[in-house]
């Protein structure tokens, strides 16, 4: 039986194991066993499937509820939600030289702007920042990447982002809740919850 659904998301740091050949199903198992947790059900037999897309998606008696999560270096976050849509992204804090680079390529004009007109070191955070929370609306959309990056424009505003706009296939930004995240020391992430029902999703 599933337990009572919450009004608020759950979201959760992991460590990866280290095996002696990289494994890339380590991290859907570390998901798996602490959503087997939080949903009181056997991890092997969580109903899990991924869509056309590779989103994964809670089946069965657990339909209502949304997962995702995201792995980068040796950490995992993992989400859990009820009656919305979520998503995450997680990634390892490094110089990112190619910042500008990429922003302009990805990027919607207005955040280029900003980041060139930060000091390297603060670009390249300000890029990650950018590129995590995008990615966790984007998962939590269901479309991921290939959507398209400046679908969805974030400002800073007072060391916080905020959601200005985003293609109608997205809702509006107020159906939108995006909170940065610093789960453990050298990783930034972020987790967007879509408030549209999942029924009603594009």
């Amino acid at each position: 039986m599933p337990p009572p659904a919450t009004s608020l998301p759950r979201w959760t740091w992991l460590p990866l194991p280290r095996p002696e050949r990289p494994d890339p199903r380590a991290a859907e198992r570390v998901a798996r066993d602490w959503l087997g947790r939080q949903l009181d059900c056997d991890a092997e037999s969580l109903p899990i499937h991924r869509d056309a897309r590779g989103r994964p998606r809670l089946e069965g008696p657990f339909e209502g509820w949304d997962c995702n999560w995201s792995h980068s270096g040796d950490g995992l976050l993992v989400i859990l939600g009820h009656g919305m849509q979520v998503g995450i992204d997680l990634e390892c804090q490094r110089p990112r030289p190619r910042a500008l680079e990429l922003s302009r390529r990805f990027f919607a004009d207005a955040e280029t702007c900003w980041l060139e007109g930060l000091v390297p070191a603060d670009r390249s955070r300000g890029f990650l920042r950018l590129w995590c929370a995008k990615e966790a609306v984007l998962k939590a959309h269901g479309h991921g990447l290939s959507f398209g990056l400046d679908r969805v424009v974030f400002a800073d505003r007072g060391d916080a982002l905020r959601m200005l706009h985003c293609d109608e296939a997205l809702g509006s930004p107020d159906q939108w809740q995006v909170c940065e995240l610093a789960p453990a020391p050298g990783y930034l992430g972020a987790m967007a919850v879509w408030l549209r029902p999942p029924a009603d999703a594009g």
